[in-house]
C-alpha cells in the first residue's frame, strides 16, 4: 500500500483513533494529488489494480469532479482515455490487455458513482462527440445481470443528474437535457426499450431483482419516450403478465404496476389519453387491493387506481361536447368504487392524494343538477370514505383522555390531517345536502346504538361530522332548520351517549351545540335542553376537568348568543340552576 492509498484511508477514517493532525495532513495530500495534472491518469490507473473500496470510490469521486470542472481545459488525448477507460468499466471489460478491472463486483455505492461519472461524460460530449455511447453499451448487456443491473444504474443516473423535472435545473442543463433526450429519441430509444422487453421476457422467471430493476428505469423514461413504444400489443400484455401472475415477487409486480402508472399519467390530448386508458382494461386489477392491505403491491395499485381515476377526470374536464364527455365518466364510474376500498381498507400513503381527487370528482358535481343516481351513490360513498378517515384509533383512548404527552400529540395530527378531509365533507354537503344530512343522521343513530366499550372513536366521528357540516350551511338555513336538520339539533340535545365520559365526545358535544345554536334562538323549545347539556354531567359537573373548563366557557357564550330566551327560563328554573353551580370549575 503507498502514500496515496494510506492517506485516502486515514481521510476517510471515522473510527475517532487516528490523530486529529495525522488525519488533516492526509486529507491536504489527498487534495494535492487531486489538483495534478494527470489525476486523471493516477486515478484510472488505481481502479485497475485497487481493491480496497474507499480507494475506488475516491477515484471515481476525483474523476467525477474534475470532468465536471475541468472538462473543457481537457486535451483530446485525455479526454479519449478517460472515456475509453470509464466505458470499459461500466461495460465490464479491460481497460487494456494487462488490466481487469472489477468495479462492477464493488458495492451499489461504487457502482452508482461510476455511472455518475460516465453521465457527466454524456452531459458533454453526447452526441456531438460521443455519438453512440448508448448503441454501443447495448451488445454488452448479454453479459449478463451484472452489466444489464450498471446500464439501469447509468440509466437512473442520467434521469437524476440531467432529465428529471422533480429537480431544479439551470438553463444549460435544461439545454443540455433537450439536445439529449431529442438524440436518444432520434437514435437509440426504440433498441433501449426493445432491450427492455427482451430483458424481462427472459429474466422474469429467474432473476426477479434484474428485471425490477430495469422496470424501474423504463418508469422514468415512460413520461418522455414515444408513448407507442410501450402501449403495445406486446409490452402492456407483458406488464400485465407481471402484475397479475401469482408466485412472482410482490417488488417486481409492484415495479411493474409503477410502468403502468406512468403509461397512465403521460401527458396527452385528452381524446386519445382516453383511448389509451380504455385500452388499459384497468378492472384487471381491482381484485389485487383486497388481497393484503399492508403490503407494497397493494399500495402500488392503490395509486395506479388514484392516478387513473384522476387522468379520466381530468380528460372530462377537457372534453366538450357531452357525447365525449360519456366516455370518461364510464371509466370514472368503474374505478371509483375500488378507490373508496381503498381508502376505507388500505393503511397507505395515498390518502392526500386521493382526498385532492376526491375533492375535484365533487367539484365537477356542482354543475349538474339533479345528480344521477350512480353520483348520489358515490357521494354516499365519500362520505363513508371521510368517517372511515376521521376516526381516531382506539389503541389511543387513553392517551387521549388522560391527554398526556402522547395523546396531545396524537390529537394534534388528527386535527392537522382532517383539515383536508373536513374541506371536502363542507364541499359534499353543498352539493348533495340532503344525502349528507340522512348520512349524519344516520351515523349518530349507528353511534348509539353500538356499546360503550367500542363507540368512543365512533360517536366523536359522528359528531365531529355534524360539527364539520355546519360550516356549510347557511345563516337562514341554520335557523329555519332547513332538510332534517329540524330533526338532528333536537336528536343532538336528548341524546345522552354510552361514552360520554370521554373528554373528546364531550368536547366535540358541547362544541357541536354552540355550532347550532342560531336553530335554538328560533326555536326556543330547546333552550331547556341547551341548558341542561351544559349544566348536568355532560358539561360543567363533566368529571374530566378540561371538559368542565371548556363547558364554563361555551356556557357562558350560549347564554350571551340567546340571552333573552335563556334568562327567561333561569327565571322558572332557579332552583335547579343553583344546584347545577355547585360546581369548583364555574
Amino acid at each position: 500500500m503507498d502514500d496515496l492509498e494510506k492517506a485516502i484511508l486515514i481521510s476517510f477514517d471515522e473510527s475517532g483513533t487516528i490523530d486529529s493532525v495525522l488525519k488533516s495532513q492526509a486529507i491536504a495530500y489527498c487534495q494535492q494529488i487531486k489538483e495534478s495534472t494527470s489525476i486523471c491518469s493516477i486515478c484510472i490507473e488505481r481502479l485497475c489494480i485497487s481493491k480496497i473500496v474507499q480507494v475506488e470510490f475516491w477515484c471515481l469521486q476525483s474523476l467525477h469532479e474534475v470532468l465536471r470542472v475541468r472538462y473543457s481545459s481537457m486535451g483530446p488525448e485525455e479526454k479519449s482515455f478517460v472515456r475509453k477507460s470509464v466505458f470499459s468499466m461500466a461495460c465490464f471489460e479491460a481497460i487494456d490487455d494487462e488490466s481487469s478491472v472489477r468495479v462492477l463486483e464493488g458495492p451499489a455505492f461504487i457502482k452508482n458513482k461510476l455511472a455518475q461519472v460516465l453521465v457527466t461524460l454524456i452531459y458533454f460530449e453526447y452526441p456531438l462527440i460521443w455519438a453512440s455511447v448508448f448503441t454501443d453499451y447495448l451488445p454488452h448487456l448479454s453479459k449478463g445481470a451484472t452489466v444489464i443491473d450498471m446500464f439501469c444504474r447509468v440509466l437512473n443516473a442520467l434521469d437524476d443528474e440531467l432529465i428529471s423535472l422533480d429537480y431544479p435545473r439551470s438553463a444549460e442543463e435544461t439545454a443540455v437535457a433537450a439536445r439529449v433526450k431529442d438524440a436518444m429519441r432520434q437514435q437509440c430509444v426504440s433498441q433501449i426499450v426493445r432491450a427492455w422487453y427482451d430483458i424481462i421476457s427472459m429474466y422474469r422467471n429467474s432473476d426477479a431483482e434484474v428485471c425490477t430493476s430495469v422496470l424501474d428505469s423504463m418508469r422514468r423514461y415512460i413520461t418522455w419516450i414515444d408513448i407507442g413504444l410501450i402501449v403495445n400489443d406486446a409490452f402492456i400484455p407483458l406488464l400485465f403478465e407481471l402484475i397479475l401472475v401469482d408466485g412472482l415477487p410482490d417488488q417486481l409486480r409492484g415495479a411493474a404496476v409503477s410502468c403502468v402508472l406512468a403509461v397512465v399519467s403521460k401527458r396527452m390530448d385528452a381524446k386519445p389519453k382516453i383511448r389509451l386508458l380504455q385500452s388499459l382494461q384497468i378492472s384487471r386489477v381491482f381484485g389485487l387491493i383486497a388481497e393484503d392491505s399492508d403490503s407494497e403491491l397493494v399500495e402500488k395499485v392503490a395509486a395506479l387506481l388514484t392516478g387513473y381515476a384522476t387522468e379520466a377526470l381530468d380528460c372530462s374536464k377537457r372534453l366538450n361536447s357531452q357525447e365525449d364527455i360519456a366516455v370518461p365518466m364510464e371509466l370514472l364510474d368503474e374505478v371509483l368504487p375500488s378507490v373508496f376500498y381503498v381508502m376505507q381498507n388500505c393503511e397507505i400513503d395515498t390518502t392526500f392524494s386521493i382526498v385532492q381527487f376526491l375533492s375535484s370528482y365533487v367539484a365537477t358535481m356542482r354543475s349538474l343538477s339533479p345528480l344521477r343516481e350512480k353520483q348520489l351513490r358515490h357521494v354516499g360513498q365519500i362520505l363513508e370514505v371521510i368517517r372511515a378517515q376521521i376516526r381516531y384509533d382506539p389503541s389511543f383512548r387513553d392517551n387521549l383522555d388522560a391527554l398526556d404527552k402522547i395523546g396531545r400529540e396524537e390529537e394534534d395530527r388528527m386535527v392537522e390531517f382532517r383539515k383536508d378531509l373536513f374541506v371536502l365533507l363542507r364541499s359534499v354537503g353543498r352539493v348533495a345536502p340532503d344525502v349528507t344530512q340522512v348520512f349524519i343522521r344516520n351515523s349518530l343513530a349507528s353511534a348509539v346504538a353500538t356499546s360503550a366499550d367500542r363507540n368512543v372513536e365512533e360517536v366523536e366521528a359522528a359528531l365531529s361530522l355534524f360539527y364539520a357540516y355546519g360550516e356549510s350551511i347557511s345563516d337562514e338555513a341554520l335557523r329555519s332548520g332547513s332538510g332534517i336538520l329540524r330533526e338532528l339539533v333536537p336528536m343532538l340535545l336528548s341524546t345522552r351517549f354510552p361514552c360520554h365520559s370521554s373528554r373528546l365526545v364531550a368536547l366535540v358535544y358541547l362544541d357541536t351545540i354552540v355550532r347550532y345554536m342560531k336553530f335554538v334562538q328560533e326555536h326556543t323549545e330547546y333552550v331547556p335542553m341547551v341548558l341542561a347539556a351544559f349544566l348536568d354531567e355532560r358539561g360543567i359537573h363533566h368529571p374530566n376537568v378540561n371538559v368542565s373548563r371548556r363547558a364554563s366557557y361555551l356556557f357562558m357564550r350560549a347564554v350571551k348568543n340567546a340571552q333573552s330566551k335563556a334568562c327567561a327560563f333561569c327565571r322558572d328554573n332557579l332552583s335547579g340552576i343553583k344546584n347545577c353551580f355547585q360546581c369548583p370549575f364555574v
